[in-house]
């Protein structure tokens, strides 16, 4: 099956990818030279699903684990939930030569990969991602973090994981909108790094569970070569993974936490850095229409709810990371697979996106 290594030194790492993983965590963590107690984190509703045969194949292998839950939902990646595992795993008995490993989605990675960068002053941790988003996307790459008022993971640290292990079989116990908004961040990869899968996604069944997972690795490849290139955002190599995610994230900020899913509100930085694209780019109309096609296929929102205003989102993104200095950086592509960063997009531009948004495609 395929898998994909990420080169980083000594801080490579394989990302395998096979039905069936979860049934072999422990076989194949142990494979990396760690051993000893284990704190598996995950949230209450995949814990449910999968952590039982997580917690075996690891009892199996000789490791020591504990479970440890968390609410569902975006409202959990918060510091008050960082505290709250540190302090669960202090009282199990965990210290510096623990390994924790994140079981779940986007939220639950990003946490327990945070946790796990300041527990002790780190210790190592592993990625068994369960949602589309997570296995294409966030579960590579090491950016752990979590949310405050002020912005979407505005506290966090790079902490690379052991390994990750990718099983698609997990992907059918997920509801139909958690699946389907994973699929924002496949069509972006595919928008900024590869023209011939914007095609192939158009033949997938948006509502069939069997994602092939050459589909799954080729996704993850596109990430881990960006990641190698620049794995702590500093050259802008990095950063040409935000494309869609600047207005997205303005977006996703300017409602509750886990009132809009992360794919959902990155459907919609898309359309709006579509837009951005053919007016700033070059981007041309037949380009623009096969990424807006997918985001119909999908199912994803591409028209903004009228309670969210353009005043509150533009706040929300002035915040983001992707600001320098009061400088926005912003990703756009000039035809399909091929992206670039980019300082000429203006506060009007963004207001002109965003009111784009409240137009039917």
């Amino acid at each position: 099956m395929p898998n994909v290594a990420v080169d980083l030194g000594n801080r490579s790492y394989e990302v395998l990818v096979e039905p069936g993983l979860l049934a072999r965590t422990g076989e194949l963590l142990s494979k990396t030279g760690l051993k000893g107690r284990v704190a598996l984190i995950s949230d209450e509703v995949v814990a449910s699903f999968h952590s039982e045969a997580a917690l075996a194949s690891l009892e199996a292998a000789g490791f020591s684990p504990t479970l440890h839950t968390i609410p569902s939902g975006e409202s959990s990646k918060s510091l008050s939930h960082v505290e709250d595992l540190c302090r669960s795993m202090t009282r199990a008995g965990h210290d510096r030569k623990s390994i924790v490993v994140a079981l779940g989605g986007g939220v639950t990675g990003d946490l327990a990969g945070f946790v796990s960068a300041i527990f002790y002053r780190g210790v190592p941790f592993a990625q068994i991602p369960t949602t589309i988003v997570s296995q294409v996307d966030s579960s590579v790459g090491g950016k752990t973090g979590v949310n405050i008022a002020e912005g979407k993971n505005l506290v966090g640290s790079f902490h690379q994981p052991k390994l990750v292990l990718v099983d698609p079989e997990t992907l059918r116990t997920l509801p139909d909108r958690e699946f389907r908004e994973g699929f924002a961040e496949v069509i972006k990869h595919a928008a900024i790094r590869d023209a011939a899968m914007l095609d192939e996604l158009l033949t997938l069944d948006p509502d069939s569970r069997d994602v092939p997972a050459d589909l799954i690795a080729r996704n993850i490849a596109i990430k881990a070569r960006i990641v190698e290139a620049d794995e702590e955002e500093r050259t802008g190599e990095r950063a040409l993974l935000n494309f869609g995610h600047t207005i997205g994230h303005g977006i996703e900020a300017s409602v509750p936490y886990g009132e809009m899913l992360h794919g959902e509100a990155i459907s919609l930085g898309l359309r709006a850095a579509v837009f951005l694209s053919k007016k700033r780019a070059g981007l041309v109309d037949a380009d623009a229409a096969k990424i807006l096609s997918l985001l119909a296929h999908f199912r994803l929102p591409v028209v903004l709810p009228d309670a969210i205003t353009t005043d509150t989102v533009l706040e929300k993104l002035s915040r983001d990371k992707k600001f320098e200095s009061g400088k926005i950086r912003f990703v756009v592509i000039s035809a399909a697979g091929q992206a670039s960063l980019t300082d000429s997009i203006t506060p009007d531009d963004l207001r002109e996106a965003i009111d784009h948004l409240r137009t039917q495609p």
